[in-house]
C-alpha cells in the first residue's frame, strides 16, 4: 500500500496496530562521475515500494524523505543537503503524524550513509518519548543475505560504500539508463596513519566523488543483490507485523 495513493477513509480503515509503516530515506547528492545525484533516493524508494508490494496487506510505504543529511558532500556541485536538525525534524514528524493516527510500527528503509546516525538518534528519542512505538532504523542494504557481498563482489572492498561496485551494480539493474558506463572509475583515498573515528568530508577521501571499485560493477551482480534485498526485507516486515519476543541469549 502506498500512503500517497490512498484516501483518508482508506487509511483510517487500516489495522494500524499490525501495519508496518515503511519510510524510505534518501538523498540528492553527488555520486561520482557515473551515477546520478538521486541514486540513494531511487534505490531506497524502490526497495521500500517493492518490499511493501510483497506484503500488500501489512505494509504501508510513505513518500521518500529525499533531502538527506549530506553536508559532507557539499563540496561537489548539485548536492542538496538538509541541516541535521532539519532532516531530523522531517523524519520525526513523518513518524509522529502517523503515530497520532494510531500506527505504532515504523521502519526506516534508508539508502544514504549520511542519514544513518540521524535515523538512529531520532528513533532512539522517539522510543524514549513514546514507549509504545515499535521502530527500526534499517538500511535497504542491511537486507542483503550475509555472505552474498563477499561471494559476489570482486574488489577488495566487500561492502557497500559510495557509487562503488555494489551500488553501481544495483543502479545498473534498477536504472541502467542513468548509469554513465563510459565514466566508470575506481576511486578512494585513505589517510595514513589511520586515526580511528576521524571525520572527513568526501572531497578529502576521493578524487572524483566515488569510493570503491565501480569498474567491476555489473547488472548481474545488482540483480542478485536486489533479489536478496526484497526477499529478506519482506520477511522482516512480516516478522515485524506478526510480533516478536525477547528470549534469553542461551536459547
Amino acid at each position: 500500500m502506498v500512503l500517497s495513493e490512498l484516501t483518508w477513509p482508506e487509511v483510517s480503515a487500516l489495522d494500524a496496530a499490525s501495519t508496518v509503516v515503511l519510510i524510505p530515506t534518501g538523498a540528492v547528492e553527488q555520486h561520482g562521475p557515473h551515477l546520478p545525484l538521486g541514486t540513494d533516493t531511487y534505490l531506497a524508494t524502490a526497495a521500500a515500494q517493492e518490499i511493501a508490494a510483497a506484503c500488500p496487506d501489512i505494509a504501508l510505504v510513505t513518500p521518500c524523505l529525499w533531502m538527506g543529511a549530506s553536508l559532507h558532500h557539499m563540496p561537489f556541485a548539485g548536492t542538496v543537503s538538509a541541516s541535521f536538525e532539519g532532516y531530523a525534524e522531517a523524519l520525526r514528524r513523518a513518524v509522529t503524524s502517523l503515530a497520532d493516527h494510531g500506527f505504532i510500527k515504523f521502519m526506516a528503509v534508508n539508502g544514504h550513509g549520511g542519514n544513518c546516525d540521524s535515523n538512529r538518534i531520532v528513533f532512539r528519542q522517539l522510543r524514549h518519548e513514546r514507549p509504545t512505538l515499535q521502530i527500526a532504523a534499517a538500511n535497504y542494504f542491511d537486507f542483503i543475505e550475509p555472505g552474498l557481498l563477499d561471494s559476489t563482489m570482486e574488489g577488495a572492498l566487500k561492502s557497500i560504500r559510495h557509487a562503488c561496485e555494489a551500488e553501481t551494480s544495483l543502479m545498473m539493474h534498477k536504472h541502467p539508463s542513468l548509469v554513465k558506463v563510459e565514466k566508470l572509475r575506481n576511486d578512494g583515498l585513505a589517510a595514513y596513519p589511520d586515526i580511528p573515528g576521524f571525520v572527513s568530508n568526501f572531497d578529502e577521501i576521493t578524487e572524483q566523488g566515488s569510493y570503491g571499485f565501480a569498474t567491476l560493477a555489473s547488472p548481474h551482480k545488482g540483480e542478485a543483490f536486489w533479489a536478496s534485498i526484497i526477499q529478506n526485507g519482506a520477511q522482516a516486515v512480516r516478522d515485524f507485523s506478526a510480533g516478536f519476543a525477547y528470549l534469553g541469549i542461551d536459547q
